[in-house]
């Protein structure tokens, strides 16, 4: 029998990580479950992020996250660790239930700004 199998994480096709660089910031999406499986994914936004030439504000959409487990953590927190080194705001763009009640058991709470759309007067 085979006992050095290691089994591969398979990102659920409704899950990643994507990072756009546009001229008034980097904006990097996730979305469903944010885990291991997105392992490659979180290493190349990281790498876009990391190879800036800019000090513009790094924004986190996160609304569309359904579950969060600490590698997806670790991810958010090392973006933030590089904008306190870089001097570049990082923000959550509407940070789901999801992220804000993990981010919360961590300790990070309030710690990375919030951003959220404004509503319409009256809505």
């Amino acid at each position: 029998m085979d006992t050095d199998r290691t089994t591969e994480l398979e990102p659920d096709p409704g899950s990643g990580i994507s990072c756009q660089q546009q001229e008034d910031g980097t904006y990097v999406t996730l979305w469903g479950e944010v885990d291991a499986a997105l392992r490659e994914a979180a290493s190349d936004a990281m790498s876009t992020v990391v190879a800036r030439r800019t000090a513009a504000p790094i924004v986190l959409d996160v609304r569309d996250v359904t579950f969060l487990d600490s590698s997806g953590v670790a991810f958010i927190l090392q973006i933030y660790m590089l904008g306190q080194e870089t001097g570049s705001p990082v923000q959550l763009f509407e940070p789901s239930e999801a992220v804000t009640e993990v981010l919360d058991m961590v300790g990070m709470a309030g710690r990375i700004p919030v951003v959220r759309e404004e509503q319409p007067a009256g809505a």
